[in-house]
């Protein structure tokens, strides 16, 4: 004890409590057993006066609010006004602690100080002191919890009571690593699309496939946070939990990548394109294809417009409508397939539905019946097709029965009851099938109204040719006049400034381009007429190039070929206007008319039930 009855700092202490005149310090760098160490020494026999218990802790721990920094920058913390001897009489006051359940108990009752003179007695009152009870309750193996403020209370009140003072802090669980998403893109929208008028399309969702530029973040991976270090009341820590962490580069599928950045780690798109999500592992993907497993239906899908690919599992139901690109479905279709360029491929059935390709082939492998099957510039390829209206470039079909086919090249093995037209015919075995007779047409260009045309195109072009040769000879008349012709060429010469004029020359030329004004005023007018006229003839020669290639690229050769009848059937021509349009690229109930509507017109040019066709127009043009 020093002169002022404080205690002294035990021995060994220095390095981690320092005593100042104006406190107790502490080194919060030190390390906390040490720490906990020096403070076993001082509550040995003295205890901490004024204690800042929340400080203590946190120095001791490093549990709970920051350290207060020092005004002078020094990294020492001040937690208490000094040390006081704790005397053997004052240490008699505290009882035992009762501990369990990660609480400590303790029943405050009445104390009493011996009486020297009285040693009999029951003593002196007393009173507890909260700074003597945490060396007290440290000493007897609670060093960490203490509710100060409830022992402080208790110590107040004076009731004889049970009180709770010193709980066990439980390790707080940290937060596992997860996979968020960071795009709205990656959202679908099932409400109905809003059409461009305003209204809503009822049977078409906004956003089914999700369409996803390049360089959008799509997937941000939350690091996964430690938990907070709990204690027990010796002081020993509670580990939490180690938090779980989840890896984002497996998600990454083709069309996307991870990128570590200064904000984190995300999953980014590479490539734009639709959105594609493996249920079964997650993995994100971008191409240009849309996969879907869930079919096409009012319920799932509705109408789906597409600007690209699309692959298809599942059934496309009655009245549906697909729309994109190459188009590929697995199931049965009862709906409308339309692409607007690529391939539609059908793996299955078309039943009662359509499938229509502006620029590509349409091929189904399984049965197309009572379908609406158009290429517009491309090919048709059909295992079977039953009561079905087909067109296309060239059409290829195993089997076919009560169809109505258009084509430039038609190609049947076995033909039943159709009505089918084309410039080039080629069937293995045709006939009737019940009610339907089996009815053959080659087409065969009409080049009369073009031949009408072209008659009087050459007609127009040489009456402008004409015209323009006259007027050219009115203009070398005036041309070639004396008076005009001196001016033109002297004239031509002072523009160029072969010749320079001189004062008194300049009133003379004046004088010779007055006189000749008319002629030249003449000359001028005839000019533009000529160049009208010639204008007008080069017009018509070009038309009259465009018409006669037109014609040529119509005029090939038409051929039927039949291998074998099997029944009654009919040859016939059938002529169209050679305009430049597709003889075939007909709206679906104008093909059915012209092949069942003209069962009648047209030359006939065979009509049997037995034997085979062999017909080529060049043949007849020779024959005749």
């Amino acid at each position: 004890m020093d002169s002022s009855g404080s205690a002294v700092a035990p021995a060994g202490t220095e390095n981690c409590i320092i005593k100042r005149r104006d406190g107790i310090y502490a080194d919060p760098m030190a390390l906390g057993p040490a720490l906990a160490a020096a403070v076993t020494a001082v509550f040995a026999d003295s205890y901490f006066a004024e204690l800042d218990y929340t400080i203590f802790i946190k120095a001791l721990y490093d549990c709970g609010p920051d350290l207060p920094r020092s005004p002078t920058g020094e990294p020492l913390v001040r937690f208490a006004a000094d040390i006081v001897p704790f005397t053997p009489e004052r240490r008699s006051l505290y009882r035992a602690v009762k501990i369990g359940e990660g609480k400590a108990e303790y029943y405050f009752e009445p104390v009493f100080l011996p009486d020297p003179e009285d040693p009999n007695g029951t003593g002196t009152p007393a009173q507890l002191d909260v700074d003597e009870f945490v060396a007290d309750i440290w000493n007897k193996g609670i060093r960490f919890g203490i509710d100060v403020d409830a022992v402080r209370a208790a110590i107040a009140a004076g009731k004889t009571e049970r009180v709770i003072v010193a709980r066990r802090l439980d390790a707080v669980p940290g937060r596992d690593a997860q996979i968020v998403e960071v795009s709205e893109d990656l959202h679908r929208s099932d409400a109905p699309r809003q059409l461009p008028n305003g209204k809503l399309d009822m049977n078409s969702f906004q956003n089914r496939f999700p369409q996803i530029k390049a360089g959008v973040r799509l997937l941000h991976k939350v690091p996964r946070q430690a938990g907070t270090l709990g204690f027990e009341l010796s002081g020993i820590p509670l580990e939490p939990p180690v938090p779980k962490d989840v890896e984002l580069p497996p998600l990454a599928g083709p069309g996307t990548e991870i990128q570590n950045t200064a904000d984190g780690e995300y999953l980014v798109s590479t490539l734009g394109g639709f959105l594609n999500v493996d249920t079964q592992n997650g993995q994100l993907s971008i191409g240009d294809k849309v996969v879907s497993r869930e079919g096409v239906s009012l319920r799932t899908t509705g109408n789906l417009q597409l600007t690209g690919d699309y692959e298809e599992f599942g059934e496309v139901q009655e009245k549906r409508v697909v729309e994109g690109e190459s188009i590929t479905i697995h199931a049965d279709v009862f709906g409308n397939v339309v692409s607007r360029g690529g391939t539609v491929l059908l793996n299955h059935n078309l039943v009662g539905g359509s499938a229509t390709n502006a620029r590509g082939d349409i091929r189904i492998k399984g049965v197309a019946s009572a379908a609406v099957v158009q290429a517009v510039q491309g090919e048709v390829h059909l295992h079977r097709a039953e009561n079905c209206i087909i067109s296309g470039t060239r059409v290829e079909i195993e089997e076919a029965a009560n169809c109505e086919i258009m084509a430039d090249e038609l190609v049947i093995k076995k033909a039943e009851g159709c009505a089918v037209a084309a410039r080039s015919v080629r069937i293995e075995s045709a006939g009737p099938r019940r009610q339907s007779e089996m009815l053959i047409y080659a087409l065969l260009p009409d080049n009369a109204k073009i031949d009408e045309v072209i008659g009087l195109m050459r007609a127009r072009v040489e009456e402008f040719e004409h015209l323009a040769a006259h007027k050219q000879e009115e203009m070398d008349a005036l041309t070639n006049e004396p008076d005009v012709r001196k001016y033109v060429l002297l004239a031509s010469k002072v523009r160029k400034k072969e010749i320079v004029l001189t004062a008194e020359q300049v009133p003379q030329f004046q004088k010779m381009a007055a006189a000749v004004g008319p002629q030249l005023k003449a000359i001028g007018k005839i000019s533009l007429e000529v160049k009208g006229a010639q204008t007008e003839a080069q017009a018509g020669r070009d038309l009259l190039n465009q018409l006669v290639e037109q014609k040529n690229s119509a005029s090939g050769v038409s051929s039927v070929q039949v291998a074998k009848l099997t029944g009654d059937a009919v040859v016939r021509v059938l002529h169209f206007n050679p305009d430049g349009s597709s003889v075939y690229n007909l709206p679906s109930k104008d093909i059915k008319a012209r092949v069942r509507g003209n069962a009648a017109a047209g030359q006939t040019i065979f009509a049997g039930s037995s034997g085979a066709v062999e017909w080529s127009s060049q043949e007849a043009a020779q024959e005749a």
